[in-house]
């Protein structure tokens, strides 16, 4: 069974999308890790592997923020943490957006 979460939605405003903010996904003793290999790698396909769903390769991001946010800025070779397992990574990025959210509303 495909796993999905739309993080647009905590940001949703009337008819748009107010910025959505660079939250870090924190790490947790579950989390797993992936050799990064240029040409081969693609977020879309790791989140595939790990999720069952090509569309959360932002999350993977969210967890690795010395790549700027970027895929193309992963280097080949590179660890990228991937949060797992789902349901407890997307739980751990609500928190954050909570959090982000009474401090800067």
């Amino acid at each position: 069974m495909a796993q999905y979460y739309d993080r647009y939605k905590s940001f949703k405003i009337n008819t748009g999308i107010e910025p959505i903010p660079g939250i870090i996904i924190p790490q947790s003793n579950t989390d797993k890790s992936v050799v990064y290999k240029k040409g081969q790698s693609r977020l879309d396909k790791i989140s595939n592997d790990y999720y069952n769903n090509p569309y959360s390769g932002w999350m993977i991001m969210q967890a690795n923020p010395q790549f700027g946010g970027l895929e193309f800025n992963i280097p080949d070779g590179a660890l990228i943490r991937v949060p797992y397992p789902f349901g407890e990574a997307v739980s751990r990025y609500i928190t954050q957006v909570t959090k982000h959210k009474q401090l800067y509303g």
